[in-house]
């Protein structure tokens, strides 16, 4: 590490005609008393929800064995790279999920655990918040976004501020770039940056210059491969836009979601670790496929809409295509923990320091039960979690538990969330 007795601000950004571009950790940001002394100066807890709809073939998602000693299953198998980060939680339940309407609230609720008939809509009220933004009242308040919601398919909500107030998932990875990296300084220089051909990283290159006089090497090789990131992601968007304007000539009508659902996915997925890399937000979700969904996987060679599929009636032929569906899935967020794992933070990485939850609310999609929940932990919260076992909990245990005990892990202590009252101490 190179220890610098001048201290940059973590709030640094490139600035020019409009753009604004926050910049990941650097050694020029830890002041040399810090860096001496070996504390966790800017490893900030992160906390990530990403959401799958349609349950799981629980055959198929949990692990035979408890303990860390277990092999994974063919849905989590993926996830085999990751193994000390992994914990897989099985036996919760979200009674508040529970309802003779279940695609109208599983969303809504899973990060809640309180049934919207009983959400505390009083002006100091918490019941019905979500969790993320539980989080985001404490870790997002120095941070440019509070929190970040991403969607892979239009529609719902996941997060709710208030218990009466969602938040709008957004699905358009363009306005998300913007969001993070277009704070234009007034309205001409959004315009001019939303509709200029050039890259965004054009209108910063006389502050990237600026800056790179005043950084050792090691850093000038952080920011340069950080920018090329944040290039990387600009091609890939335009990429998505232009393939789906040569599929949509008809004028003024919207450009719908991206032909390459995969590609729309994993852009979305970068854009979360660009914005955990970059210190714009601690907390962040994404909802990866909308409840009741109609889309084909036929990428996976699944020919059949994901809803109706879901209705498996304990068929062996619909089971193997939903383990196709739901592994694809489980591919899609290993590769972003890797990325994670791949960004150095200030101790270790940033998968180090960070806590994914992924899950889903439903768990035999053709009961439309929320119990045993499909749920596995990925990430270590700066140590606070183990990693690398199966804990096994006896029926009924509370899917609010695993996200008290999340928040708890990072710094967010509550007496109770939900139905939850205590922490799992296993994990």
């Amino acid at each position: 590490m190179f220890i610098s007795k001048k201290h940059l601000s973590r709030r640094t950004v490139l600035r020019g005609a409009g753009a604004a571009i926050s910049l990941p950790l650097l050694d020029a940001m830890i002041p040399a008393a810090v860096a001496q002394a070996n504390t966790a100066a800017g490893a900030n807890p992160r906390l990530a929800y990403v959401y799958f709809p349609h349950g799981a073939v629980m055959k198929y998602w949990t692990p035979a064995q408890t303990g860390s000693n277990f092999e994974y299953s063919p849905i989590l198998e993926p996830l085999q790279s990751l193994n000390e980060y992994v914990t897989v939680v099985s036996g919760l339940r979200n009674k508040g999920g529970e309802s003779t309407n279940p695609h109208g609230i599983i969303e809504e609720t899973w990060l809640s655990c309180v049934n919207p008939n009983d959400r505390d809509r009083g002006p100091n009220g918490i019941a019905g918040m979500t969790a993320d933004q539980i989080a985001a009242r404490v870790l997002g308040e120095s941070t440019p976004l509070q929190s970040l919601e991403l969607c892979g398919e239009p529609g719902g909500a996941i997060n709710y501020r208030t218990p009466s107030q969602p938040l709008p998932l957004e699905g358009n990875p363009r306005k998300v770039f913007y969001t993070m990296f277009g704070q234009g300084d007034n309205y001409e220089d959004r315009i001019r940056i939303l509709g200029h051909s050039t890259s965004l990283l054009d209108y910063v290159k006389e502050a990237t210059s600026s800056l790179n006089r005043k950084l050792a090497p090691s850093d000038r090789a952080r920011v340069s491969d950080y920018l090329d990131s944040v290039r990387e992601i600009e091609v890939r968007i335009s990429r998505l836009e232009e393939g789906a304007r040569e599929l949509n000539n008809l004028p003024d009508a919207p450009i719908g979601p991206p032909d390459d659902f995969t590609e729309l996915l994993d852009i979305q997925f970068e854009m979360m670790a660009l914005a955990f890399q970059n210190n714009q937000t601690r907390i962040a979700s994404m909802r990866m496929i909308r409840e009741a969904s109609m889309r084909v996987f036929s990428n996976v060679g699944v020919e059949e809409a994901f809803h109706p599929l879901s209705h498996h009636q304990n068929q062996e032929s619909s089971y193997e295509k939903l383990l196709l569906v739901q592994r694809y899935q489980t591919e899609r967020v290993a590769k972003f923990a890797e990325r994670l794992k791949s960004l150095e933070d200030a101790q270790g990485n940033i998968l180090d320091n960070t806590l994914i939850l992924f899950g889903s609310n439903m768990s035999n999609s053709d009961l439309h039960n929320n119990d045993p929940l499909p749920s596995v932990l990925i990430g270590k919260a700066g140590g606070t979690v183990k990693g690398g076992q199966h804990l096994a909990y006896k029926q009924d245990t509370p899917h609010a538990r695993l996200l008290h005990t999340m928040l708890d892990r990072v710094g967010v202590p509550l007496d109770g969330f939900a139905d939850s009252s205590e922490t799992f101490s296993e994990v």
